[in-house]
Parts: structure tokens; sequence; C-alpha cells
């Protein structure tokens, strides 16, 4: 959207909430300054530890890669329609020249603009390996301006470019075990949850000659000794560790396993070290005594605000399943790129692709998302589907940040993963018809010799122990139907970016493609005997995942669409942990609240409970260990309730990049209250419904600088009474919603009395 375009619409914005809302004072701040999409770019870590005020040179730090940084902030307003008018940024060498009001290195002037997250630096040319302070004012919509905020800091690298993403350096938190016994010479901990991380022990030995055995694992047995078979993935190590007579402090080297650190496998970085994930803790001989802090389990993961997101309902099991979730993005960030989990520790765009949404809702923090990303653009893996997901990774990138750089840099790149040159006449792409050659592999940077259509995964002992697996019992034909559910989301995400980029042809061509999809889906694919979609062109089967994601991507007609749900719904958790991401978007996209909170917080064996009872504390790579024989337990890709409850149960969904204009349509079922913080480039949304006797209380914190379009469902043909802030306000009612006044920035409280 142009910048015209942006004003004028939170002008008339502006103008619509204030014919509703009565006037308040408002005290506007401006804060959380950010650099090429970094609230701290000046974080610095010496051997993975977070240090202040240590020189330049030292550790491993943050730095500002182009030329031409991005800058950004965000508004903090105490009234209503906090909207910003114009911004002044001033950037200096040094905070005292700003504190003097001097800005050696740029002063933009005061322009007129409502942007606030994109701004691309526009002074004197930045020095490489050099520190910068900067600061900004914004006025307000009435003309006044604000104070200047906090000054920030930032640091160039040694090699500017045009672009490339900036990234922070891994960290490592230290913690003890929240639970220690002894019994005998053994000595057990339990860390709560566990981590990729490593084991410091500070020890006291009477001998000069004395050995320690030293187990580590993520799962236990039933008398709570650490499982050492624990088959699949799940990890267990056994060390041998010499012990020095008198008090040591023992740092534990884990040995690489040859598979995670295979030539396709992220890498530790040295000043790191190599990880293992464990939970719990045997020595074994130990006949000392342990104080606290003798066990430190030293975690390595991406900066992570641990207070950025929350949820809590009144379900206890969604709780937990949202906790896990949450934790487990965290938890999941250790190699600083998006991995598959331990086993193999390689980039999968699949995984990718949750896993930034997940990134994206409990976390204000959009880097490695876009360095996953990118990474995958030029190592691309094998299945069909993965392909066409990097599209939508670069549009949901330009989406919840609202910055075109990344797709406009890499834009060959992602029109190549669109595989257009396996495009039939039928307006079907397959990858049966002898069209994969040498120069499309080269072109979607995979390093095989050919693409294979996946579905779901695994292909074998899924659901109910037969057919395909995970795949619901999928028929793969020459014209694979979920593939082009894929390639038509694909097609419509480019056209929207090509159009930004302002590459009309391409917008054109690509939307011309989609309809072309959208048609021959409707024309090749749909049974209307059994109301569902098949899953090819030479088969009457329709599995889940061909409806699922039918809907998901808005390939489902209006007249079809209750038929495909109550299709889905017969289906129940028919898919993998993967397939579940498509499944509660479809589900919530057909508006079916119920069913969609009895998955979440289902306790079946297919469930995200049941990662809970079988004893992980981070999510598995499938439901369950006879799902999978030989998963993992450290599968961010099943985390998926970490994205699904702010986005659809809570129902908050940017609508306009970079958050200028966003959704709330929650649809939160038979909950008798839930309460969420998303955590967004424009500061928090805080959304809480609650049931209060005949009233439906929502109580809604926009941040400044946006509009909120607000949807709540309503099912009686009354019109019911409505306030807004205490004031009585008309909202139009259709399709079993109430659609209000655009909001702009502020605090509301919404309640609707039935009648």
């Amino acid at each position: 959207m142009c910048k015209f375009r942006l004003d004028r619409l939170l002008m008339s914005c502006l103008w619509m909430v204030t014919c509703v809302m009565p006037a308040y004072a408002q005290e506007v701040q401006v804060l959380n300054l950010k650099v090429d999409l970094l609230q701290n770019p000046m974080l610095q870590v010496v051997n993975g530890y977070p240090v202040v005020g240590g020189e330049t040179a030292m550790g491993e730090q943050t730095l500002v890669c182009n030329h031409q940084p991005l800058l950004g902030w965000e508004l903090s307003s105490t009234g209503h329609g906090a909207m910003q008018s114009a911004y002044r940024i001033m950037v200096a060498t040094h905070p005292d020249s700003l504190e003097k009001g001097i800005a050696d290195v740029w002063d933009s002037g005061e322009v007129k603009s409502a942007e606030s997250t994109n701004i691309l630096y526009g002074g004197a040319p930045l020095t490489p390996n050099s520190d910068y302070a900067w600061q900004v004012r914004v006025w307000k919509q009435d003309g006044t301006p604000t104070e200047w905020s906090p000054i920030s800091r930032f640091r160039t690298a040694s090699t500017l470019h045009d672009y490339q993403t900036a990234f922070y350096p891994l960290q490592k938190t230290d913690e003890m075990p929240q639970r220690v016994s002894v019994a005998g010479n053994e000595v057990r901990a339990d860390f709560g949850r566990a981590s990729f991380g490593q084991l410091r022990l500070t020890l006291t030995s009477l001998k000069a000659v004395d050995t320690l055995t030293v187990r580590l694992g993520e799962a236990i047995n039933a008398d709570g000794t650490i499982n050492r078979k624990p088959g699949g993935t799940i990890r267990y190590a056994e060390y041998r560790l010499p012990l020095q007579r008198g008090r040591h402090t023992y740092q534990l080297q884990f040995k690489p396993d040859r598979r995670n650190t295979g030539p396709q496998a992220v890498k530790m970085p040295d000043y790191i070290g190599e990880v293992l994930p464990f939970r719990y803790v045997e020595l074994e001989g130990f006949t000392g005594t342990l104080e606290p802090g003798d066990l430190i389990r030293a975690t390595v993961h991406y900066p992570f605000d641990d207070f950025a997101a929350h949820f809590e309902s009144s379900d206890s099991v969604l709780n937990a399943v949202w906790e896990l979730c949450k934790y487990s993005i965290k938890a999941t960030s250790f190699a600083g790129i998006y991995v598959d989990g331990d086993r193999e520790r390689i980039p999968y765009e699949a995984d990718a692709y949750i896993n930034q949404l997940c990134h994206y809702n409990v976390d204000k923090e959009y880097t490695m998302a876009r360095r996953s990303h990118e990474y995958l653009l030029h190592n691309a893996t094998w299945p069909t589907e993965w392909i066409l997901q990097s599209v939508l990774m670069a549009y949901n990138d330009y989406l919840y940040t609202g910055d075109i750089r990344s797709a406009k840099h890499h834009y060959d790149d992602l029109k190549a993963k669109l595989l257009l040159p396996l495009r039939e006449a039928n307006g079907l792409i397959s990858t049966r018809k002898g069209k994969q050659t040498k120069e499309l592999m080269s072109a979607v940077h995979y390093r095989g010799d050919s693409l294979r259509d996946i579905v779901d995964w695994p292909h074998t002992g899924g659901f109910g122990m037969v057919g395909n697996g995970e795949t619901d019992g999928f028929v793969f034909t020459d014209y694979n139907a979920v593939v082009n559910a894929f390639h038509y989301k694909a097609l419509q995400d480019m056209a929207k970016l090509a159009a930004t980029l302002g590459y009309d042809a391409d917008a054109t061509l690509f939307s011309k493609k989609a309809a072309e999809t959208y048609q021959a889906f409707q024309l090749l694919l749909w049974d209307d005997r059994a109301g569902a979609y098949r899953d090819g062109l030479d088969t009457d089967h329709p599995a889940l995942h061909t409806n699922m994601m039918a809907l998901a991507f808005g390939l489902v007609p209006k007249q079809h669409a209750d038929r495909v749900a109550a299709f889905i719904r017969s289906r129940g958790m028919a898919c993998s942990v993967y397939g579940s991401q498509f499944l509660m978007d479809a589900i919530y996209e057909a508006g079916d609240a119920d069913y969609g909170l009895s998955l979440l917080a289902s306790q079946d064996d297919r469930s995200w409970y049941n990662m809970i009872r079988a004893g992980s504390t981070i999510t598995m790579e499938a439901w369950d260990n006879k799902y999978k024989p030989n998963q993992d337990w450290n599968h961010a890709w099943g985390a998926v309730p970490a994205n699904v409850i702010p986005r659809k149960l809570m129902g908050v969904e940017p609508l306009e990049p970079g958050w200028d204009v966003f959704r709330v349509r929650p649809q939160t079922s038979s909950l008798e209250w839930a309460s969420v913080t998303v955590p967004t480039i424009k500061g928090a949304v805080e959304v809480s419904c609650r049931q209060e006797g005949s009233e439906y209380v929502v109580e809604l914190t926009v941040p400044g600088n946006t509009v909120a379009q607000v949807e709540l469902p309503y099912a009686s043909k009354r019109r019911p009474l409505v306030t807004i802030n205490g004031e009585s306000a008309r909202i139009e009612a259709k399709d079993g919603m109430l659609k209000f006044p655009s909001l702009n920035g502020g605090s509301y409280r919404i309640v609707i009395e039935r009648r």
C-alpha cells in the first residue's frame, strides 16, 4: 500500500472512530526503537552470555549490515485515536550529540507521514565498524509533537550491503534444577522442562582419584530413573567424569552426533559449542553434598522475551497446551535457524512455515524467521509443496513486518518457487508429466534430481495404522490436489508481492493463473455426491488433506463451504502434527469454533495434550511414538497452537502489511473467559473475552498507529444493545457477526447485551 493510501486510510478510520467515541486527552510516547527489525541491536555475548559495557571488539555481537538500515518505533498512548501525522529522526555518532540536539549524521526534518515501522535511513553514508545513536519524535493528529524518544544505538558491520538480514548471536541462560533428590550415592535432578543446553557441575571430592557417572535424558521410567533406552531419537547420554580432589567446576563436553552434525545440518557455532536436549540428570557415585548452584544447565536459545505473549482461559487443558507450544518455540531456537529437531538439525520449508507463524505470535521477533526463510530459498528440500511454501513464508514476512526488502531482493528466486514450468493446459501443475528439468531444479536451488509430492508425513503406519499413514489414505495421482492448493495460494501471495513492488505485468499474470487453477479445482476435482474434493483427476477418493487445504486457502466457494466443513469434521485428526496447521486454519475459516476448541483441548492420543501426558515438555515430531517410532521430542512443527490460539481462536491477525490494519475476530466457543497478548511490530494487541450473564464483554487494547477491525459472533436474530466504553453504538449485523467501526490506538471495553 502506498503511503498516500495509508495516510488516507488512517485519517478515514480516525474519523470513523471519533463518530462513535468521546474525545479523550492523550499522552503519546515513542518507544521500542528498532533497526532492521532488531529491538536490541547492541546485544553482545561472550561465550554465549550477554555482556553490558564491554569493548566492541570482544565476543559476538549484533551488527547492522545494510548501507540503509530500516528504522522503526512504537507509539504508546493513554487515550484513544493515537495516530501519527509526522515524524523527525535524528542520527549522531554519539549519544552526547543528541542530548545537545545535534544530529551530525542525519536529521530527517519534519516528515509528514503516518509510517512508523519501515523508514529507510536517508543520511550520510554509514561507516563500517562504527557506533551510531538515534532518536525520534512524532507529531500527533492535532499537530502537537511528542517528547523525544529514549536514545537507541546500533553498530555497523565490517562490510555493508545493499540488503542483508541482520541477526542476533545465540545466548545462554543458566538454570538450576527444579527438584533434586539423593538416594545413597546417586543424585537425581529434574530441570522441569527439556532444553538444548550444556551441563556445568561444581563438586567437592575428598579423594585424590574419583570418577563420577553422569547420565542425561529427556524421558524417565515409572520409578523416576532416566530411561536409558527411550527409543526413536529421544535423547539419552552417559559420560564418565574424573574428579579432582577438592572443590572444582567441570564443564561436560558433549560428543557430536554423526547424523545431526552432517553436511546438511546447521552446526553449532564455536562460541557456543555442542548441545544436547535433556531435562533429567543423574549423578552416580557422588558422595558429597550438593549446594544450590552446583548443577547448572546452560540453555542455548535465540534471544527471547518470555513476557511478550500471554494466553490464559477458563480451560486448564488449553492453557497447558499453549504453554507447551509457546515454550517449544524458544527451546527449538538453539541453532539460530529453524531446524527440524535434534535428529537431523536440517532446515525444511514445512517446519519453517509453522515455526515462523508461531514465532510471530509468541515474541516480537522477525529476524530468525527471515534468516531461516532466506536460507531455505537457496537450500531447498525435496517435497513439491514445501518448495511452494517459500512463497507463503515470503508473504508472511511482508505481512507481519511491512518490510518488502527481502521479497524484492529475492524476487527471482521466489518466482521460481511457483513451479510454473510444471503447469499443464488444464490449469494444474504435475510432477509426473516429464517437465522436471535440471534448469528447474537449479532455479529452485534444489540439489537433487527431482521433486516429489508429500501431502503429509510420515506415509506409513499412521492414522488407524492403515493406508498411507498420516495422509488419511490420500491417493497420489498425476495431478495432486494438495500440491495444487499450495500452488494456488503461492500464486495469490506472489501476485500481492509483485503488485507491491510495482511489477504489474507479473501481478496480472500470477492472478490470472491463480484464477485458472481455481476454476480447474472446481471443474476437475469437486465431487458433488461426496460433498468434497477428490485427491486427483484419476481417483474418487476425498482425503481430509485435500479438503482442509482447499478450505484453508480459499478454494471453496460459498455454496460448497458447509459440505466441505462437514466432511472435514467427519475425519477427525486424520493428519500429522504438521497437517494440523492447515486443518485448524480450515476449521476456523469455516467459523466452526466449537470443533476448533474441541481439537485444541482434546485429550485423545492424537492431541497436543497427549505430548504432555507422554512426558515431553517440547512439542513432538508426531502425535505419539506409535505413529512415528523414530520421532524426536523437540520438533517446532508440532507447536501449531502457538499460532492458532492467537490467530484463530482469539482472532488477532494482520490485514495490511506491518499491522497498519488488523482484525480482531474471537471464536472462543464455550470458553467462559479467555485473554491474549499478541506481540506485533507496532506494539502489543491485548484482547480479553468474557461471558458475564447476558452480557458478552470484550476488552481490547489497540497499539498506536494501527487500526483494528472488530468482528464479534452473535447468533440471535434480534439486534443487541452494544456499548463501547459506555457509549451506545450502532453496529452492523451480518452473517452472524457484529461488525464494528474501525478503532484506532487506545483501550476499549465493548459490551454486547443479548436481548
